[in-house]
């Protein structure tokens, strides 16, 4: 077992991801502006960790199996609380999202089954000896997810602070607006690139599907 750099970050972001998925459900902005900075360095630290390991001909098996853990981890986890939430506005604090309203739950099934999916597949190639890398509609699928993500529970962290401090003016009106369609858009996208780079990458190995691969 080899421990590099590129490892202890995958690693990292493993144990990170508790931290992340709890502290949304702390009442107040500060645990939701928390967990969004450690989202944003957990988010930062997945594209890293792959640049140092591929710069400094640090790849390794271990690191191969850790960091697909990690990136469906932090999935799985930080959409329960996102999950939850929108479906519970309290008498101060709506956290619905414009034009979605609470997370639907077919949406959640589908970004969740998406990637178990992949994982089955990828798998099923490996036993094949077909190795399938990341592709530009995954790479771009992970990016707005993760961008969605981030955003919702910035958005949380956004109506808590309209709750305590009870800010007006055109600016929180505007910030409001923007930062809520910003959510509702970025959720559009991820739905969009689950869907079409699932049918991407099997169309492009539909032989393993018919069993010629």
């Amino acid at each position: 077992m080899r421990w590099t750099l590129p490892n202890i970050l995958t690693l990292a972001r493993i144990c990170l991801t508790p931290v992340i998925a709890l502290l949304p459900f702390i009442s107040g902005y500060w645990p939701k502006v928390i967990a969004f900075l450690v989202f944003l360095a957990a988010a930062i630290s997945d594209a890293v960790d792959g640049y140092l390991a591929r710069r400094y001909h640090q790849v390794s098996e271990l690191g191969q199996l850790l960091d697909p853990i990690a990136d469906k981890w932090l999935l799985f986890a930080t959409l329960v609380p996102i999950f939850w939430i929108t479906r519970h506005p309290t008498i101060l604090v709506d956290y619905r999202i414009p034009w979605w309203g609470s997370l639907p739950l077919w949406v959640a099934l589908l970004l969740v089954g998406r990637e178990v999916l992949m994982t089955a597949f990828r798998f099923f190639a490996k036993r094949r000896g077909i190795l399938i890398p990341a592709a530009g509609p995954g790479k771009a699928k992970a990016v707005v997810q993760n961008v969605f993500i981030g955003a919702t529970i910035a958005w949380f962290a956004w109506k808590d602070a309209l709750a305590a401090h009870r800010w007006a003016g055109s600016f929180r009106n505007f910030w409001d607006r923007f930062h809520g369609y910003f959510v509702s858009i970025t959720l559009a996208g991820a739905v969009f690139l689950t869907v079409y780079s699932l049918i991407v990458y099997l169309y492009r190995y539909r032989a393993l599907l018919k069993g010629r691969g």
